[in-house]
């Protein structure tokens, strides 16, 4: 039995990990276990069912995967006993035993750094997140995400937009983009970046598989970047398993009355390190010698970068694209594609409401208006 087979089906083993399979090896190597006779299998530690699946693998399973690495070009499955599994992956409590991969699988050894956030991300989040990236792929940190709407596609498509590189660790089969509107994204981080899922190709999205990849996220990266998280967010489950895997955790701060920074706030008071700038991050990695020096100038040099997006969860692109800080009415005007004295029409009868106020040099957003 080739080594592939064999790797397939240690992952097919039911209730058993990757340590929990090292335990039963007791110092024999993993692919010795297909000599072993059912007696000495059980004397191991295996039970009836997965001395069953050893000696008996499921063929057309592993066929389909056969054919799922023949069908693209640049299509992988690494496994932890592998030369190339990455090591920081290694390290933590419950590494996955495969990783099924398309794209520059060189790029699991690259120094990365990922960031996650909020899937209804303010258009100053998304604008927030997008620069980050940008900063730090342009100083040959891969950027590392989930592929999720919202900070994950802007993390990605910023560094894109460096012409740097990124990772995607999804949270099902790499046969199935998720979600839907990031089909084009995920072509484009194949043409530079890679993806990644521990799941097999056909397996669908399901809720469930989605914390198990932050820890894949959080756990191939240096440390973790949180942009907006609200209070209970998804996100700061990504930030635990990193802090709980020696990750350095950083977190973006916001506006007091924006939700959507709540749990970076909290992040900040259990001791995550505050970024308002890629210069942050560099100054905490420094040590791993692995990035060039900042430029005198590089700090400020993308704070003005603005995007003609609107927010998913806010039907009005003007109240969408005004900030929970105080954001001009020429930038409004600019991000909508609208003219100022439309924005300001609108503005004037969204100040009436309630959702906006008029400040020195702009407006802001209610607390509320979501």
């Amino acid at each position: 039995m080739q080594r592939l087979h064999q790797v397939l089906t240690l992952d097919l083993l039911p209730q058993l990990g990757v340590y929990r399979l090292l335990q039963r090896l007791s110092g024999l190597d993993a692919f010795q276990l297909f000599k072993l006779t059912s007696l000495q299998l059980k004397e191991l530690g295996f039970n009836a069912s997965q001395i069953s699946l050893i000696q008996h693998p499921p063929n057309d399973k592993i066929a389909a995967v056969e054919c799922w690495l023949t069908q693209q070009p640049n299509r992988f499955v690494v496994s932890y006993f592998d030369d190339n599994y990455p090591p920081l992956l290694k390290e933590i409590s419950s590494p996955p035993l495969l990783l099924f991969c398309q794209g520059n699988v060189g790029l699991l050894h690259a120094p990365q750094v990922a960031m996650v956030g909020s899937r209804a991300a303010t258009i100053s989040g998304k604008e927030t997140a997008k620069r980050i990236a940008h900063d730090l792929a342009a100083h040959g940190i891969c950027v590392t995400s989930g592929l999720a709407a919202g900070i994950d596609s802007c993390a990605h498509r910023g560094a894109l937009n460096a012409q740097g590189a990124t990772i995607a660790v999804m949270g099902c089969g790499l046969n199935t983009i998720y979600p839907k509107s990031n089909v084009g994204l995920a072509s484009e981080i194949l043409n530079r970046g890679l993806l990644v899922s521990e799941f097999w190709p056909d397996i669908t999205p399901k809720a469930s598989q989605f914390p198990r990849r932050n820890r894949i996220v959080s756990g191939l990266s240096l440390g973790v970047v949180v942009v907006e998280a609200a209070d209970k967010s998804g996100s700061l489950i990504t930030a635990r398993l990193a802090s709980e895997q020696n990750r350095e955790v950083f977190a973006v701060p916001g506006s007091i009355n924006n939700p959507k920074v709540a749990g970076c706030h909290k992040l900040i008071t259990q001791g995550a390190k505050l970024i308002t700038s890629v210069a942050d991050i560099l100054e905490e990695l420094h040590h791993y010698n692995l990035v060039k020096e900042l430029d005198i100038g590089d700090k400020d040099s993308h704070d003005n970068i603005h995007t003609c997006q609107h927010s998913e969860s806010v039907a009005d692109p003007i109240l969408a694209n005004t900030g929970f800080e105080t954001t001009a009415v020429d930038v409004i005007a600019q991000r909508c594609d609208m003219t100022i004295e439309h924005v300001l029409e609108r503005l004037l009868m969204l100040e009436l409401s309630g959702q906006v106020s008029s400040q020195p040099g702009g407006y802001i957003r209610i607390k509320g208006a979501i």
